[in-house]
């Protein structure tokens, strides 16, 4: 199969520009860039959910065109969805057979659903339960069943959009397995990522894609800096350059925190945390197990049903979140489009959103000090804007996270509380950004970063707090190791997590040791001999 010079127009914005891809039978082809450079877009034209401005799909040689996701899957290929299309409310056969259920006069034949489904499991080593509802299901196991569900449809080409984003890294190695064996089956694959580790452990080929044009390609030995470089146009630094940290006195003192939806279920469950000045405290975990809500109910934009918030000895537990603001609270939300800034107004006066009054007398703002506070922000931050009357919508996503990150840290600060602060973020904008909070740390503040990207955990972090379901697993070193940090993240307790990595630990290095023996043996050997060489 062959995407041939596909163009996408979304308004002025030119999302995929003149792109060509080949699809080949026994390949994983890995299709990377940052976050917004067109990945998703590309595919969903594929899958038939967008149709191209310009260009065309070329299968088996001959140009077709897909109305709509039926079509494609007709066709032959196959989607996983970055975000489930599942039916929560439905087993996991229902889902699975949903839209050529199996039966007669509309009534659906459950029984041979299940044994499908029993099949597929066991033929694709895919375990999960036909008859479990799919909302009670773990992240992991919907993320089976989505495979499972692409599968079921006999499809020859394969496209896994951004699958490890809600996955713990021991699920992510099971399914880089998944996928080696689809490939082994002679199946087309199209990995699309923005993660260079992943990348680099699975690709047989790689296309890089910046800002809707494919740069160049690159092979699987590339080291993810010589990968980083192509997806942003220059050398970056992947390392979080940080001293160890001069650690003072709690500034953050969090007891029993507990917090409930609106429709009665905790999402933060007794929660007990402590942030001492310099230093970094980082919330881990598989996005929706409460790090959200935590981070959310600190600010007080969500209210705590129980529990304590203290910060510099100050109880703000019932505090609106205007006064803590004012006790020295910064905040980075996770979605800066609709809770960090407001678009339409400029840079400038999105610097000063949260502290507008410090730039006002009887009640008329200071215009001549808003921009010279803009102008200076915007140089320290190094936030491309034509001007810094610019509206912000207009800038790009890495520069809109720095007019965020420059607001909250352009006043004197206890505690900076930042929600996936690198989210659709370019390399080198991720770079500035962690140096900055680096750099806010070292002044004594006490930082809590919530994150999804176990790199950017493991980088920035002095101490990570793991959290499942609502509860923290447990607060562990910096340098605690992948395995056991995706092993608390499934809900293991640390002490047993431990254990549990120690064994595989062990078990992989006998493997390692006698792939290596086997090796050395067959290399003595003649070939088809059995006898040893001269």
């Amino acid at each position: 199969m062959r995407l041939d010079r596909i163009t996408k127009v979304f308004g002025s914005l030119v999302a995929n520009d003149a792109v060509s891809l080949d699809l080949r039978p026994g390949e994983i082809h890995c299709l990377l860039g940052e976050n917004g450079a067109g990945k998703s877009t590309l595919m969903n034209q594929l899958y038939g959910l967008l149709q191209p401005d310009g260009g065309e799909i070329l299968l088996d040689g001959a140009p077709v065109r897909f109305a709509n996701p039926r079509q494609a899957i007709d066709a032959g290929i196959g989607m996983v969805h970055q975000h489930f299309m599942l039916v929560d409310v439905f087993s996991v056969a229902e889902n699975i057979v949903l839209g050529r259920e199996p039966g007669r006069g509309g009534v659906l034949d459950l029984r041979a659903a299940r044994q499908l489904v029993r099949e597929m499991s066991e033929r694709y080593r895919l375990e999960v339960d036909p008859d479990a509802r799919v909302e009670d299901l773990p992240i992991g196991v919907q993320q089976r069943v989505e495979i499972l569900k692409a599968l079921s449809n006999d499809a020859r080409f394969l496209v896994f959009d951004e699958p490890t984003a809600v996955l713990t890294p021991q699920e992510t190695d099971e399914l880089i397995e998944v996928m080696r064996a689809l490939r082994d089956e002679g199946r087309a694959i199209v990995f699309i990522t923005h993660k260079l580790r992943e990348v680099r452990a699975i690709a047989d080929r790689i296309t890089v894609i910046r800002r809707g044009r494919v740069v160049g390609e690159a092979a699987p030995s590339a080291s993810e800096s010589e990968l980083a470089e192509m997806m942003v146009g220059r050398a970056v630094s992947l390392k979080v350059d940080k001293t160890p940290a001069q650690v003072a006195g709690a500034r953050l003192e969090v007891e029993h925190l507990t917090v409930t939806s609106p429709d009665g279920v905790v999402v933060v469950d007794d929660v007990d945390l402590q942030v001492a000045g310099g230093e970094i405290l980082c919330v881990a975990g598989v996005q929706g197990n409460g790090q959200s809500e935590l981070a959310e109910a600190l600010l007080g934009v969500v209210p705590a049903s129980r529990g304590r918030i203290r910060l510099d000895g100050t109880d703000l537990s019932r505090a609106t979140p205007r006064r803590r603001l004012r006790a020295g609270m910064g905040f980075v939300p996770e979605d800066r489009k609709y809770d960090g800034f407001v678009g339409s107004f400029t840079v400038a006066e999105n610097l000063v959103l949260n502290h507008v009054d410090a730039f006002a007398d009887r009640g008329l703002l200071r215009l001549g000090d808003i921009r010279s506070h803009a102008e200076t922000l915007t140089e320290q931050f190094d936030v491309r804007t034509q001007s810094v009357e610019t509206p912000v919508a207009s800038l790009s996503g890495g520069n809109q996270q720095k007019v965020v990150l420059a607001r909250e840290l352009s006043r004197p600060l206890s505690l900076l509380i930042a929600s996936q602060p690198t989210r659709g973020v370019d390399v080198g904008a991720i770079e500035f950004l962690h140096q900055r909070i680096v750099e806010e740390r070292d002044k004594g503040t006490a930082v809590l970063i919530v994150s999804t990207e176990l790199d950017e955990v493991s980088a920035l972090a002095d101490r990570i707090a793991v959290m499942y379901r609502g509860r923290v697993v447990g607060v562990v070193d910096a340098d605690t190791s992948r395995e056991v940090l995706g092993l608390m993240m499934a809900g293991v307790p640390h002490e047993e997590a431990v254990r549990s990595a120690s064994v595989t630990t062990v078990a992989e290095e006998e493997q390692k040791l006698e792939a290596e023996v086997a090796e050395h043996v067959a290399d003595l050997q003649g070939p088809g001999t059995g006898e040893r060489r001269a």
